[in-house]
């Protein structure tokens, strides 16, 4: 189960989802109450702890502007929450997260326009791209004939994320404001809950198959 933590706008935040075990921490570069700057991005990269992939969060902007901040930053990964083409995403190969917003089953269909890679599935904000905190029906991604890894994002919290693993088995879960305690402020203890319930219900469904 990869576990990644979103909307990182602080060291210590950072720092805690290392410890606990995260497999990625997010940092959002487009307009966001968490968006933060290349240069804030290098500073919490040189002091947090080794592990955790460092992933840009991008909407709609010129892909040589990504590389440009996925070189200064030292990224592992870019989410791309905008309307970018499948061209455009596989010019970035293995390293793009294609984002799509799921309000019908149309919307996941969507997915098979992007050939191979990772598609993170998100909620339908009512205004923005990203950090929407909206869930969606999770029973819908059962339409995907194929097997993408496929990322559940959006409205998940400690309290539902075991229930999405177990509906979805995704390849992973992404989490921002569900373990805030205000807009880019992470709270240790709901992070914490997040990770290790996560853990659990993956290797409770492991078990049973």
């Amino acid at each position: 189960m990869w576990v990644k933590v979103c909307g990182i706008t602080r060291l210590e935040d950072a720092v805690s989802a290392a410890m606990f075990g995260a497999d990625a921490v997010g940092f959002v570069f487009a307009a966001s109450p968490r968006r933060v700057t290349p240069e804030e991005v290098c500073e919490i990269s040189s002091r947090m702890p080794p592990g955790p992939r460092k992933v840009g969060v991008f909407v709609d902007s010129p892909i040589d502007l990504v590389r440009e901040v996925v070189e200064c930053c030292g990224l592992d990964l870019v989410q791309l929450h905008g309307d970018e083409s499948p061209e455009y995403c596989a010019a970035l190969g293995d390293m793009a997260i294609k984002a799509i917003r799921v309000e019908r089953g149309t919307d996941v269909l969507r997915a098979s326009r992007y050939r191979g890679g990772t598609v993170l599935f998100d909620g339908r904000g009512q205004t923005s791209r990203g950090d929407t905190g909206s869930t969606f029906d999770w029973r819908l991604l059962h339409l995907l004939d194929d097997r993408k890894r496929v990322i559940v994002a959006g409205g998940l919290d400690p309290r539902n994320v075991a229930k999405a693993v177990r509906l979805v088995r995704p390849y992973g879960v992404d989490v921002s404001s569900g373990v805030e305690r205000e807009p880019g402020v992470k709270d240790p203890v709901l992070m914490y809950e997040f990770i290790q319930n996560a853990r659990r219900a993956d290797y409770e469904v492991s078990i049973a198959c």
